[in-house]
């Protein structure tokens, strides 16, 4: 059943949410589906000038797909030679064997980044959510080749987490008017802090990732999987959290805690009003300080 976006708010110049991801979409070096060994394919959106910057990988968000990134991706590749990623079955990745697995997911991430990197060149990955989490196993993977981790509101830690209501389900055959306020409800509860920011984008972005999604990210993150995993994790590691995130507030200190019990060293970077998609709501911002963690 195809999903119906009339309700969807228009950008202010005018256009549909749809063409404003187009438009971004459009300025790709390459869209590519690799293998991932399981007889399937993962799709990643890369943006490369072939002038030998370094290489950045980003993961998305549970329930997502590179559009978690939209506003990042043009300035981050001024910098780094971008690959973002629609981790197994999200987006527009086949799934994994075992959907319910983060193995099963990371194992097919593995063999795609196999297949698809120059296999001479280092590289960092930025984790959103559900990202960060399979960024952690990822890391255990490639501990030669890993240069550094961003954690962004990562999920999978085992810290206190404050309760709040709970989303709805988005179904395709909803009336689009019950569609899109639906999806900005949950939009307001989990990934931005300030209802304004809710905009055509983001409610597009939310009808049309959650509602094809297979991989069930939330139970792997409620299982604290990156807690399991993060004492084995060689590579540095750095944070950038929202001050607001629905995930953590107002708990970040427990994870700062977390962290710092295994990496004395870590620094978790606060972006103050940001809710849990920081990396939309305060995009420039967060691009200003992930560039600079980043910059060799």
């Amino acid at each position: 059943m195809s999903l119906d976006y009339s309700a969807v708010p228009k950008m202010p110049d005018g256009r549909t949410a749809a063409e404003q991801i187009l438009t971004i979409e459009s300025t790709v070096s390459q869209v590519v589906r690799v293998p991932m060994g399981n007889g399937g394919h993962m799709t990643w959106h890369v943006w490369d000038d072939g002038t030998n910057k370094p290489i950045l990988l980003l993961f998305h968000g549970g329930s997502g797909s590179w559009i978690h990134w939209i506003r990042n991706v043009l300035p981050l590749s001024q910098h780094f030679a971008v690959y973002a990623a629609d981790l197994p079955g999200l987006g527009d990745s086949d799934p994994p064997d075992d959907v319910n697995d983060v193995w099963s997911v990371t194992h097919c991430v593995e063999h795609a980044m196999k297949e698809l990197l120059p296999k001479d060149k280092q590289f960092a990955i930025t984790g959103f959510s559900f990202g960060g989490m399979i960024a952690g196993h990822i890391a255990t993977l490639f501990e030669d080749r890993l240069r550094k981790i961003v954690f962004v509101g990562a999920g999978g830690l085992k810290a206190t987490r404050k309760p709040g209501p709970k989303l709805h389900k988005l179904l395709p055959d909803m009336p689009p008017e019950t569609l899109a306020a639906e999806a900005r409800r949950n939009l307001e509860i989990l990934m931005l802090h300030d209802p304004k920011n809710v905009d055509g984008v983001a409610i597009h972005m939310q009808i049309l990732n959650t509602t094809r999604a297979k991989t069930r990210s939330r139970q792997m993150g409620q299982a604290f999987r990156l807690s399991e995993v993060l004492p084995r994790v060689k590579a540095p590691y750095t944070g950038i959290w929202g001050e607001f995130d629905s995930t953590t507030y107002p708990h970040i200190q427990e994870r700062i805690d977390l962290f710092r019990a295994l990496r004395p060293d870590f620094e978790m970077n606060v972006i103050p009003g940001a809710g849990h998609w920081v990396a939309y709501e305060a995009a420039e911002a967060f691009n200003e300080v992930l560039i600079d963690k980043l910059t060799p």
